[in-house]
C-alpha cells in the first residue's frame, strides 16, 4: 500500500508548503502537488525542490498547472480545461509521499468536487496545518469536523507561525487532537533552516507516521 500523507490547511497562505518541505526532508520523502493554481514561474514544487536537500527525493509533476492564482475550479475554467477527481492517481514511488493540496479542504476543483473528494480518491491521511489569526479557531475546528464527517483519517495537526497558547489549547481540547509540533516564524527559509528543523521533528514524524502502522517499517 502507498505510504504517504496529504497536507491540507485551514485556509490559504498559512504555511502548507514550508511544512511540506520540512516533512519531505525529515522523512527522505517524495513531494507531489496535484494542482498548481498560478505562480507557475515560482510554483510550490519549485520552492520545495529548492528547500529540500536530501538526495532521494523525487518531485513528481503536477497533473494540472493553471495560470491564474485562484480557486482551481475558476483557474481551470479560465484556461479552458476541466478538472475531475478521476484524472488523478498516486505517483509510483518506493519512497514515502508528501502530497500538498491547494488551499483548504472545501476548495472546489469543479462544479461538484472539492479537495476533500480528491483526498478520499487518493486514500491518504491528512496532516492539517493551522496558523493563528482572528477566526482560526473556528476554521481549524471546522476543518477537523469536516475530515471526521467524511471519514478521512487525520495523520496529525501542526501549528505554524506565532505561538498563541490559549488558541492552541482550546483547539486541542475541543478538537480532541494534540498537535504534532509547532513551527515558529522563520526569519529565513532555505536548505539549512529546513534541514535543521527536519532533524528536530524527525523522531516525532517517524513515530506518528510509521510506528503506529508497522512495528518493523522504517524511513528509507
Amino acid at each position: 500500500m502507498q505510504r504517504g500523507i496529504f497536507i491540507s490547511g485551514i485556509g490559504t497562505e498559512i504555511g502548507k508548503t514550508v511544512i511540506a518541505a520540512l516533512i519531505t526532508q525529515a522523512l527522505d520523502a517524495d513531494y507531489w502537488k496535484p494542482v498548481q493554481s498560478g505562480d507557475l514561474s515560482c510554483s510550490d514544487t519549485m520552492k520545495v525542490k529548492t528547500w529540500v536537500s536530501h538526495p532521494a527525493a523525487i518531485f513528481h509533476p503536477e497533473v494540472f498547472r493553471l495560470n491564474t492564482p485562484a480557486s482551481p475550479h475558476y483557474s481551470a475554467e479560465l484556461d479552458g480545461v476541466q478538472i475531475k477527481v478521476t484524472d488523478f492517481k498516486l505517483p509510483q514511488t518506493n519512497n514515502f509521499l508528501v502530497a500538498e493540496g491547494a488551499g483548504g479542504l472545501m476548495v472546489p476543483l469543479n462544479q461538484s468536487e472539492t479537495m476533500v473528494d480528491l483526498i478520499k480518491h487518493l486514500g491518504l491521511p491528512v496532516v492539517l496545518v493551522s496558523q493563528n489569526y482572528l477566526g482560526s479557531i473556528n476554521h481549524t475546528l471546522l476543518s477537523l469536523q469536516c475530515l471526521q464527517q467524511h471519514g478521512i483519517p487525520l495523520a496529525g495537526l501542526i501549528f505554524n507561525g506565532p505561538a498563541v497558547p490559549s488558541t492552541t489549547d482550546i483547539i486541542e481540547r475541543m478538537g480532541g487532537q494534540k498537535a504534532l509540533f509547532h513551527l515558529p516564524p522563520l526569519a529565513e527559509i532555505n536548505q539549512a533552516v529546513i534541514a535543521d528543523w527536519a532533524e528536530k521533528v524527525k523522531p516525532i514524524l517517524q513515530k506518528e507516521f510509521f510506528s503506529k502502522n508497522s512495528a518493523d517499517e522504517s524511513v528509507r
